[in-house]
């Protein structure tokens, strides 16, 4: 965990003396699959990235953000006996590398790497990663689908979603 915040530091600090540099905040909806499909229904995330350019075609920096997954209800038959019982609510706060190559004035594509930390019981939370494609609306502006992956033990929490990025 040390490596972790000793990395972002650093990242802070040479995103900082840097020239040129985005602050970006999104908004997204994704639906669960794979193993998360099985007791989730949809989930939505606030993010939020601080890029550099590092050259015409790349920036890179750092990414944070909340997701949360709303629990589906489940049901379990014994015996002719039905429960049901209702899954709690997954919550994630990723802390990531982000990168993004700009392919034309109007496509990127790029990935975050990283932790995301579990915020709800029982959560332990995992490695993080979110590959994504985007589309760039307007200079401030971008649509973006993106895959997002956590592996926990046992077990992975995955996502498709499509988002909105507003460069600040």
């Amino acid at each position: 965990m040390k490596k972790i915040i000793l990395g972002v530091v650093a990242i802070f600090a040479f995103a900082f003396t840097s020239n040129a540099q985005e602050f970006k905040v999104g908004l997204n909806g994704a639906l669960p699959i794979g193993d998360a499909g099985d007791f989730y229904t949809f989930s939505v995330g606030l993010d939020a990235a601080y890029l550099w350019n590092v050259s015409e075609k790349f920036d890179a920096g750092i990414a944070t953000g909340f997701t949360n997954a709303f629990g589906d209800e489940q049901s379990v038959t014994i015996a002719g006996i039905t429960a049901t019982a209702e899954v709690e609510d997954a919550q994630f706060i990723p802390i990531a590398g982000a990168a993004r190559f700009n392919v034309s004035n109007d496509f990127y594509i790029g990935a975050d790497v990283g932790y995301a930390i579990g915020i709800n019981d029982g959560n332990d939370g995992g490695f993080y990663y979110r590959p994504r494609i985007g589309y760039n609306v307007s200079d401030k502006v971008n649509l973006n689908l993106s895959y997002t992956g956590v592996s926990l033990d046992g077990g992975s929490f995955d996502t498709i979603g499509l988002g909105v990025e507003f460069g600040l």
